[in-house]
C-alpha cells in the first residue's frame, strides 16, 4: 500500500543544533534527507534557557514543512533529557534544566535531546570500527562511536592540555581569533597527535564551524565534515533503541 503525503509528514523531524555562536535548524525526512533549507540565527549574547527557547521559536517560524518529532544537539553534558552543563552559554543558568520537556511543551511534539557532537557523529560516521568525531567551533566537542553505536559521552574538552588551558581554551574560537590561523592549525596538529596516540582510532572526523579553517596535511583516516552533514544526525537519533535513557521520548505534559 503506498505511503500517503500525510503519513510522510507524520515522520518528519525538526533537527536543531544549538551552538555557542549560532542556533541552526532544518526539517528532515526519517532517512535524514533535507526537506527545508538549512536556517540559522545568532545565539543570544546572554544565552539563558529562556533566551534560547525564544530563538528556537523564531527559527522554527522560518521553516515551512510540517514535522512530528524533534531532535536537539546541545553544547554540553546531557543526561536523560536534562542539561547539566553549558560552558559556552549563559554562566550558571543551565544546571539540571529539563530542556527536552520545555521544547516538547512548546511545540506539542516528542523530543530527543543529545550532546551536539554526539548528534553530529550520528550524521557522519561510517559505522565501522572505532570512530571519533571532534567539533571545533566556539568550543571543542567530542563523540566516541564503536561499530556505529555511541559510547558514553565524555566532556573531554575540559581536560587540561597545558598548565592553564583546557581544549576549549586551546582551540576554541577565542583562541583562533587571538593567535591567528597559522598557530591555530599548529595547535590542531598537536590535538590530532594526542588523539592518535591515546585512542588509536580507525577514523577521525573533524567538524564544526571552524573545521573549514584547517589547512593541515591530514592522514588518510582523518576526514573533514560540515555542520550541514552533522545536523542530519537528528534523524538517526530517532532510530536508536529507547533503552538508552538519554534518548528517552519526552511527550508533552498536556
Amino acid at each position: 500500500m503506498p505511503i500517503t503525503k500525510k503519513e510522510e509528514n507524520d515522520s518528519n523531524i525538526l533537527s536543531i543544533d544549538i551552538g555557542g555562536t549560532s542556533i541552526k535548524a532544518c526539517i528532515l525526512t526519517p532517512n535524514g534527507d533535507l526537506l527545508s533549507a538549512f536556517k540559522k540565527l545568532p545565539t543570544p549574547d546572554f544565552a539563558t534557557p529562556e533566551a534560547v527557547l525564544i530563538c528556537i521559536t523564531e527559527l522554527v517560524k522560518t521553516l515551512k514543512d510540517p514535522f512530528e518529532k524533534i531532535s536537539i544537539g546541545f553544547p554540553g553534558y546531557v543526561k536523560s533529557g536534562r542539561v547539566q552543563t553549558a560552558v559556552n552559554l549563559a554562566k550558571n543558568k543551565w544546571t539540571n534544566i529539563d530542556l527536552a520537556q520545555q521544547v516538547s511543551d512548546l511545540f506539542g511534539k516528542p523530543v530527543r535531546l543529545i550532546n551536539d557532537a554526539d548528534q553530529q557523529a550520528l550524521g557522519i560516521v561510517d559505522g565501522i570500527g572505532f570512530e571519533i568525531v571532534l567539533t571545533v567551533g566556539t568550543g571543542f566537542g567530542t563523540a566516541l562511536v564503536y561499530d556505529g553505536d555511541l559510547l558514553p559521552h565524555l566532556e573531554l574538552a575540559h581536560l587540561p592540555i597545558t598548565k592553564d588551558k583546557d581544549y576549549d581554551d586551546y582551540v576554541g574560537t577565542k583562541a583562533l581569533e587571538k593567535i591567528g590561523l597559522k598557530r591555530w592549525n599548529e595547535r590542531m596538529q598537536r590535538v590530532i597527535e594526542i588523539y592518535k596516540t591515546v585512542f588509536n582510532y580507525d577514523t577521525l572526523y573533524i567538524g564544526g564551524g571552524n573545521s573549514k579553517h584547517i589547512s593541515l596535511n591530514l592522514d588518510h583516516n582523518i576526514k573533514l565534515s560540515s555542520n550541514k552533514e552533522g545536523i542530519k544526525g537528528g534523524a538517526k537519533l530517532w532510530d536508536l533503541d529507547e533503552k538508552y535513557s538519554v534518548f528517552t521520548n519526552y511527550p508533552t505534559k498536556k
